[in-house]
């Protein structure tokens, strides 16, 4: 992606694009009129925030026409997987898209990216942050790809950053303000596991804002107030912009297609003049782009010089427009006792301080920030999981250091304020009214700026030559000629005063160059003229829409690949086992095919060494009926940790189970399967992987159904993958450690203790599940569903249909159940008994039951059943 912000000849730093989010029309009015350089948006299908109201394919010509009339980017997501059958569906989309002349589409799926440059050999491609890159290697795959601009994954740190951009040539964003997810973006299966709704399909139904339980040992610790384990402070990265703008940085992307126009209003407008004022610090700004509001910009009494606003203004302004607390996120790295505070996970605003006196329906406060009548108000007990008392600020009287406030008759019970309680402001009236102004009404009120250039001499035309900040260039003559004057010549001033007249229009004047010769004049009338004129060229220049290169001829026909017919071979079975007493177990059963994925990968090579004794003769062939033994890399890869890999590699295993682009790259002369972390929903991204890396097999999303999975098998030749079909499903997968967070008083690995080494960890829900907590060698947690998951009922469908590999997993089960569960798992793959038999007797078996999991569908319709 070439920048539209021309770079300093002084200076290789550039200024980065501000990125706005925009859930509806008013919320993309917000965004352009408070300063963002562009704008990303969804539309009705295949987009990661389907909550919210988005816009329609039919809204596109008119909004794109909109913002490049503003000099405003717009950017379309479709950052969720797609399923076979929707292909067709998307490649219609995709063309409308191309056609409308959006300037990107941001993309999760590797399919999705190999369509639209099958479609369009030039239309830009930017890799979502839901393609979890956190590495050149992961910049290098979205290249090879056909995408233009990197999203990095979120728990990038700067210096992690820094690593990436000088190790890569394409373009990097990320995110710098909004709420965080715990887990990694396109990792998090949580609420998938629980209700269906998957996340790499818009759907999260933030079960992370929830509060749980810390179970230690099988003994619930006491952490008091502190329930919201999960649930991080939101991302605020404006102390650390002049860092983002050295690391090289092309985007700036503010998180929020959920909010209120208002919110976006209010975070554009801090962050574009907080941008703006680093930028004027770090390079002189070049004469012909001035940063827009330096002299005209935004003409509501939001800006600080006007309002003469004080310091902490910003971070005010920031608080009310949603804060769960603010935070700098991993960007100064990583602190596990800073990042959760798990005190509550929703909106608060504020902080006023803290109640002193509840007497005569009046509250005393200790206050820490202004309030005034008419703002909103909570009471915080400790208890956000239970109803808040709050209302609205009727009279507000100071009493030395202390307020006292009134609220209006009967809109509060006063016996549920007790002395202690925290108290947050959670709306400013005031201050949304001013956002408001900000964005109403039909006329510009951000412009950005125009250059021009005076040419003329006396008995010649007078020439102006303008040029905007996107490179578009008008020149507009007189129609008269000029003559000599006798008095009040044309000068700079008076060139500046009538040319300047901008009002009401997008632009306002930046430099202008006088170059007339001699002392000249107009009419003020055919100056008026020429001004008029330069803004309609102008205007006309930046409402064509975008012509993207589109293939009438291409058509996904042609990248589907060939389906061969089912392998005669019977159905294997694939354990995954977490320790060496499951190893020890499963090979006891006389199991073929071994994963390991342990916490430490220097335990590896006592794995392998186990597996080998079994084996005579010691050195298998590939198809060998003799056990092999696969181990598996961390989920994650990031800068400086190649060492890892090392390690797993030095175990001399057989093949390696491979999660990201790192490991594929590592791993790339080695046997390998790939897992289900790389996402793969349909047969063009299957077909990739297969292209360029040669993987054994694939295994197949656990975002589909069976419905969808018989699709894909249907898609592509079966054996190509394999499917786990018995699972405590892997939800949460985070770089937040619990166990450094709440088992610590450390910060981060190199002073925690290890805990996780010492201790058993459950997370119990609000419905009394328990969810197994493991940390891997990269210190990440990972959170398993309390509930085993079993497709058995669907297996020999997906026998009939080819499918010979399936897998399943354990996580903390006992030797005794590793063995009883490979043995009726073995007997169901050889058909002695039926999956709903297993079915009946695995409910029986555990505690909690079993759940069909992602892969069930509910009785009526297409959806899960729990």
């Amino acid at each position: 992606m070439k920048s539209d912000r021309t770079q300093n000849p002084q200076t290789s730093i550039q200024r980065p694009e501000l990125l706005a989010p925009a859930g509806n029309w008013e919320c993309a009015k917000a965004a352009v009129e408070n300063g963002a350089d562009a704008i990303y948006f969804g539309l009705d299908r295949f987009n990661a925030r389907m909550r919210a109201q988005n816009f329609t394919e039919a809204d596109l010509p008119q909004l794109m026409k909109f913002l490049h009339l503003r000099g405003v980017k717009g950017y379309v997501t479709v950052n969720t997987l797609i399923f076979p059958q929707e292909l067709t569906e998307a490649q219609q989309y995709l063309r409308t898209i191309v056609a409308a002349g959006v300037d990107a589409v941001i993309v999760q799926d590797v399919g999705i990216c190999r369509l639209i440059r099958h479609l369009s050999p030039d239309f830009p491609i930017h890799a979502s942050t839901q393609m979890t890159i956190t590495s050149a290697a992961g910049v290098d795959f979205a290249k090879s790809l056909g995408c233009q601009l990197v999203v990095l994954a979120r728990e990038c740190s700067i210096k992690e950053i820094q690593k990436i951009q000088q190790a890569t040539n394409l373009p990097l964003e990320v995110f710098v303000h909004g709420a965080l997810c715990v887990a990694y973006s396109g990792q998090c299966l949580t609420s998938e596991a629980l209700g269906g709704r998957s996340a790499n399909r818009g759907e999260c139904a933030q079960a992370c804002r929830m509060p749980y339980d810390l179970i230690v040992d099988g003994e619930i610790v006491d952490l008091q107030e502190r329930k919201y384990l999960l649930s991080p402070q939101d991302l605020a990265g404006l102390e650390v912009l002049p860092d983002l703008v050295k690391a090289g940085v092309t985007s700036l992307k503010i998180e929020g297609r959920l909010k209120a126009p208002e919110y976006v209003a209010n975070v554009t407008r801090v962050y574009r003049e907080a941008l703006d004022k680093v930028m004027a610090e770090l390079v002189r700004p070049n004469p012909l782009t001035p940063f827009p509001g330096r002299e005209g910009g935004n003409k509501t009494p939001l800006s600080a010089s006007e309002r003469g606003w004080g310091r902490g203004q910003e971070q005010y302004n920031l608080e009310m427009a949603f804060s769960r607390g603010l935070y700098t996120g991993w960007f100064k790295g990583i602190n596990n006792q800073e990042l959760v505070h798990a005190r509550f996970g929703k909106k608060r605003g504020v902080y006023l301080g803290e109640v002193t006196r509840v007497r005569n329906e009046q509250v005393t406060i200790k206050l820490e920030a202004p309030v005034k009548p008419g703002d909103g108000i909570v009471f915080d007990c400790g208890h956000p999981e239970a109803k808040e008392e709050g209302g609205r600020v009727y009279t507000v009287t100071p009493k030395g250091q202390e307020v006292v406030l009134t609220f209006g008759k009967d809109s509060l019970n006063f016996r549920r304020v007790h002395i202690g309680d925290k108290v947050w402001k959670t709306s400013d009236p005031e201050l949304d009214k001013q956002l408001r102004q900000s964005f109403a009404g039909d006329n510009p009120q951000f412009q950005r700026p125009i250059s021009l250039e005076i040419y003329g001499e006396v008995g010649q035309l007078l020439i102006a030559i303008a040029r905007d900040e996107l490179g578009n260039i008008v020149q507009v003559e007189s129609a008269i000629a000029l003559v000599e004057a006798h008095t009040k010549p044309l000068d700079t001033d008076r060139l500046r005063e009538q040319f300047g007249r901008l009002g009401n229009t997008p632009f306002c004047l930046g430099t202008l160059t006088n170059h007339l010769q001699g002392a000249v004049m107009v009419p003020v009338s055919e100056l008026n003229r020429m001004r008029r004129e330069i803004v309609a060229q102008l205007e006309e220049l930046r409402s064509q829409p975008k012509r993207w290169e589109l293939r009438s001829d291409a058509s996904l026909q042609n990248l589907l690949p060939a389906v061969s017919p089912p392998s005669p071979t019977s159905p294997a079975l694939i354990v995954l086992v977490r320790n060496l007493k499951q190893l020890q177990a499963a090979l006891n059963t006389g199991v073929e095919t071994l994963y390991c994925e342990f916490e430490d990968p220097r335990t590896y090579r006592q794995a392998v060494e186990l597996v080998h004794q079994h084996r005579t003769p010691p050195l298998p062939t590939p198809h060998s009926p003799l056990p092999q033994i696969w181990v598996a890399p961390p989920r994650i890869t990031k800068p400086g940790e190649n060492w890892i890999l090392q390690q797993v590699r030095a175990a001399n295993a057989d093949g390696y189970l491979v999660r990201n682009y790192d490991q594929l790259q590592f791993f790339g002369v080695d046997r390998c399967v790939g897992d289900f972390s790389l996402n793969v929903a349909n047969p063009l991204t299957a077909d990739y992987y297969q292209q360029h890396f040669g993987l054994e097999r694939l295994t197949a999303s656990y975002d589909l159904n069976i419905n969808q999975l018989e699709d894909l098998l249907s898609s592509c030749p079966p054996q190509w993958f394999e499917v786990t079909i018995h699972q405590r499903i892997p939800m949460f997968h985070m770089e937040h450690c619990v166990f450094c967070a709440f088992l610590s008083e450390g910060t981060d690995y190199t002073n925690c203790g290890r805990p996780c080494e010492q201790q058993e960890v459950k997370l119990r829900d609000r419905v009394g599940s328990e969810h197994v907590l493991q940390a891997d060698a990269g210190c990440r947690n990972t959170v398993f569903n309390g509930t085993a998951q079993t497709g058995a009922e669907y297996v020999q469908r997906l026998i009939e249909l080819g499918l010979r590999h399936f897998r399943i997993e354990f996580v903390n089960e006992t030797p005794e159940q590793v063995t009883k569960t490979i043995q009726r798992y073995r007997q169901l793959l050889q058909g002695e008994i039926s999956g709903s038999q297993l079915w009946r007797e695995l409910q029986l078996q555990n505690q909690l039951g079993v759940t069909r999991g992602p892969l069930g569908l509910s009785p009526v319709g297409g959806g899960r059943k729990l």
